[in-house]
């Protein structure tokens, strides 16, 4: 969906698009980045030719933090069809899968969420010191 409004969707270290709670998703991705350097020639690239668009960076789970698929993809459906059965919608959806499906992991998918997110943060502000870095590069030249 992405592609087709012009976003470009890229991986970081991978060929396939990351899940939620585990590294993979069996999707593709047809840009791969490797280090934070890649990612800020990759958003300078896109600033300078302004192309109007957004990119997405989308950043795996790391392998020590990841749940285990089946185990993920079950409580997933389940809390799913349950918000469906007690008729959960519009903004209470999210909040009410994501706390079933912690409930049902035992907090395991809570643990694997908040690891995420520490290393998104954590990609994200070496990608930002490396733009950071290019740019001043570039308007010395």
């Amino acid at each position: 969906m992405q592609e087709t409004q012009g976003v470009c969707v890229t991986a970081y270290g991978t060929n396939e698009f990351p899940a939620f709670f585990t590294e993979k998703s069996g999707c593709m991705v047809s840009c791969r980045v490797d280090t934070p350097e890649d990612c800020a020639r990759l958003i300078e690239a896109n600033t300078r030719l302004d192309l109007q668009t957004g990119l997405l960076i989308a950043v795996p789970i790391p392998k020590e933090h990841a749940a285990s698929g089946s185990v993920i993809e079950s409580a997933i459906q389940r809390a799913v069809a349950e918000a469906r059965e007690k008729n959960i919608t519009g903004s209470a959806e999210t909040p009410f899968i994501l706390s079933k499906v912690n409930e049902l992991t035992g907090g395991a998918s809570l643990k694997s969420n908040i690891a995420l997110l520490m290393n998104n943060a954590q990609v994200g502000s070496k990608i930002a010191v490396c733009l950071a870095q290019l740019r001043e590069h570039c308007n010395e030249g």
